[in-house]
């Protein structure tokens, strides 16, 4: 009996997920978001430090910007990295020392994350897995050497 037509939307989301640097891209982005949220603080929270002009708001665009295309365009991954960590790290200077530092430091481990991820990679198998794996191959009764050298 089919369960309906969600049934296969969590398996199809995981193989997505899977095909790229989905958490790098997601931090990078969610340090962009930060970053212009707090560019939109009320006034007793802001800080002005360094340029406040189109600066304080480009380099946070950029972040999201780069977070989205590193999620929907994971070939060229390296490069949206290497540009997320240089702008998470200038907006430290035009927005509000980095989204108070929280937003410079989601983009820099995003953009990390992102850098660091290898295409084509063999799934990692869990502790539990590899745990009963072994306690598996352990049961199995060996040969006695004894017979196995008389079978040799």
């Amino acid at each position: 009996m089919p369960r309906g037509p969600r049934e296969g939307v969590r398996p199809a989301f995981r193989q997505w997920r899977a095909g790229r640097p989905f958490w790098g891209g997601l931090l990078l982005a969610l340090g962009g978001v930060e970053v212009l949220l707090t560019l939109k603080a009320s006034l007793d929270v802001i800080l002005h430090v360094g340029m406040q002009g189109l600066a304080g708001y480009l380099l946070p665009v950029v972040m999201l910007l780069c977070g989205v295309l590193i999620l929907f365009n994971p070939a060229q991954r390296l490069f949206y990295s290497v540009i997320g960590v240089l702008v998470s790290l200038g907006t430290w200077l035009t927005s509000n020392l980095g989204g108070f530092f929280i937003g410079l430091l989601l983009g820099v481990v995003g953009s990390c994350l992102a850098f660091g991820w290898l295409p084509d990679q063999e799934p990692r198998v869990s502790r539990r897995r590899r745990r009963n794996e072994a306690q598996a191959a352990k049961a199995v009764p060996q040969p006695l050497e004894r017979e196995a050298g008389r079978t040799a």
